[in-house]
């Protein structure tokens, strides 16, 4: 008789308990952490979550070499607006929309912010010995203004009487190419380098040959690669030298 009545209170104890007490309080949450490695300059930049100013060493603005890490709580049906924003004007730079499915597409964030360019890559100086010059290239609005669809273009850097100094087989949108290294040969005399499609000697655009004028200095040469339409006719232009930043 005892047991048949410690059954009974067992049951309706049991059946007095919500199901949702059962599950984890935090099924639909996840731990998110972002590393951060930026650069700016000269614009003063303030990176904002969800509106509110992330303090580093102290600072909620920054410039020059920027780095930090955030920890936060990521609920399953939210979405975190991680904003970069010109300290001065006010004007977003970028926007990273982050919710529980993408963190991981944001673990590691990297940018660099220049005048009326921003790349999300990071940019480290290559060593070069005396003497050498090193070349590495981006392409980040490839397409923007010439329609292609291609993710990457072949380069071939050449003399002004042709001689080949350096291939490079992908230049890409995202993240600058190996560093190519070749003996340091005048202080006047430009380079071109020329844009095909990965793997051919076929133009990338078009069917001239598109030829870009690079100054060349000694030491590393970070060069971004822009797409511009000039009094209506298409080009692309080599002019930005990120080393001259660092």
């Amino acid at each position: 008789m005892k047991n048949i009545l410690a059954l009974v209170i067992f049951t309706i104890l049991f059946s007095c308990i919500d199901n949702s007490d059962l599950m984890p309080y935090d099924k639909d949450q996840k731990g998110a952490e972002i590393n951060i490695k930026g650069y700016s300059k000269p614009d003063i930049i303030q990176m904002r979550m969800n509106g509110n100013p992330i303090i580093i060493n102290g600072n909620n603005s920054y410039t020059d070499k920027i780095e930090t890490k955030i920890n936060f709580v990521l609920d399953k049906n939210e979405t975190n607006e991680l904003g970069i924003y010109n300290n001065q004007t006010g004007n977003q730079i970028a926007k990273y929309n982050i919710n529980y499915n993408n963190i991981d597409d944001y673990k590691n964030l990297y940018f660099f912010n220049l005048p009326d360019i921003f790349l999300q890559t990071y940019v480290v100086k290559p060593q070069v010995n005396l003497g050498r010059v090193g070349f590495e290239f981006i392409f980040p609005n490839l397409g923007e203004f010439s329609g292609s669809s291609l993710e990457s273009v072949k380069g071939v850097l050449r003399k002004q009487n042709g001689a080949i100094l350096a291939e490079f087989n992908n230049i890409g949108k995202k993240d600058f190419t190996e560093v190519k290294i070749y003996t340091f040969f005048s202080a006047t005399e430009p380079v071109y380098l020329e844009l095909y499609k990965p793997g051919t000697t076929e133009p990338y655009m078009g069917s001239n040959i598109i030829k870009v004028k690079i100054k060349q200095d000694i030491g590393a040469n970070l060069i971004v690669l822009q797409e511009k339409m000039i009094n209506g006719t298409f080009e692309v232009k080599g002019e930005i030298d990120v080393v001259d930043y660092l």
